[in-house]
């Protein structure tokens, strides 16, 4: 009989990468993949999915775990609907599960992340968790009462497309003023370019193209003390901040998880965030402080995430 132990391969499949984990029970990395998304079409992005589970899978793998950012319908691993992906009626389970040989778990990528960091990263023994997944657009991921909520269908937690500016910038979508379009990467990178057409320092970290500035070259002028990029990164801190009081209002978590691709700016975005919340929350004075942390597994929380769920499912 072996020894080995059983080991899950997560991933992520985001709107401009794939990122394929091979874990332990306890989200220890063994082998890691990425790819980049062939976001505007689906059957190359179900190719590389499949691709990328091939370049980490191994003999000691029981069970595979997709986190895909979307609407995930649940029961079936079908991705419904991406808002920022040309993903309609993704058949993710039955193509993945195919080449592994098994049975895939899919979640959506902001659910998975909530499980990640409730497991083994920042609110590890925490019973009610929001996680808020900042990267291309906003998703979330609800623990509560210690389990993991999907809703009636397995949709839960799109906050990203909750309206907060009417008539504002176009979201993915479809819709208008969307959390996402003021408060995500891609406002990051919106504004960066706004900006960077009368502010050359920026245009100069793209080769002096204004349209070629990304959301992380703001973030990394704005570490290295850009005042501008400073100026930049506040005010998605403050639109980021506002919309999770309202979130907290709701559904009064013990701690608030910030992960994705932008969370990563750590605190030049949780600071401002942070501060807003505490204007925008009710009654701050009067309830117990709810922390806003990064995430601990970075921008790897889907992939542990969706990894350590198909373990789950499979025991």
């Amino acid at each position: 009989m072996s020894n080995a132990v059983p080991q899950a391969v997560g991933i992520d499949v985001g709107g401009t990468k794939v990122v394929a984990l091979r874990v332990t029970s306890e989200g220890k990395e063994l082998a890691r993949s990425v790819r980049p998304t062939p976001a505007d079409d689906m059957d190359a992005t179900l190719a590389t999915l499949v691709a990328a589970l091939g370049d980490v899978s191994g003999s000691e793998v029981v069970a595979v775990g997709v986190g895909a950012a979307g609407l995930v319908e649940e029961g079936t691993g079908v991705l419904r609907f991406a808002p920022n992906l040309a993903w309609r009626d993704a058949p993710i389970a039955e193509v993945v599960g195919r080449a592994a040989g098994t049975r895939v778990i899919v979640e959506n990528d902001c659910t998975a992340g909530a499980y990640g960091e409730y497991r083994v990263g920042a609110a590890r023994g925490v019973a009610h968790v929001l996680y808020i997944g900042v990267g291309t657009g906003i998703g979330g991921g609800l623990i509560l009462g210690d389990s993991l909520y999907r809703g009636a269908h397995g949709f839960a937690a799109e906050v990203g497309h909750i309206v907060v500016e009417p008539n504002g910038p176009v979201c993915g979508c479809g819709n208008r003023g969307c959390w996402e379009t003021v408060a995500s990467g891609s406002a990051i990178t919106r504004e960066g370019r706004t900006a960077a057409r009368r502010h050359a320092p920026l245009a100069a970290r793209a080769g002096g193209d204004p349209d070629a500035v990304t959301g992380h070259m703001v973030v990394d002028a704005a570490r290295d003390g850009d005042a501008v990029a400073r100026g930049i990164i506040t005010e998605v801190g403050r639109r980021l901040g506002e919309g999770i009081a309202g979130l907290v209002n709701v559904l009064d978590p013990a701690t608030v998880v910030v992960g994705g691709g932008v969370g990563g700016a750590g605190d030049l975005l949780l600071d401002p965030a942070r501060a807003a919340f505490v204007d925008a929350v009710e009654a701050a004075q009067y309830r117990p402080a709810v922390p806003i942390v990064e995430a601990h597994l970075g921008m790897d929380s889907a992939a542990i995430g969706a990894a350590l769920l198909a373990l789950e499912d499979h025991r």
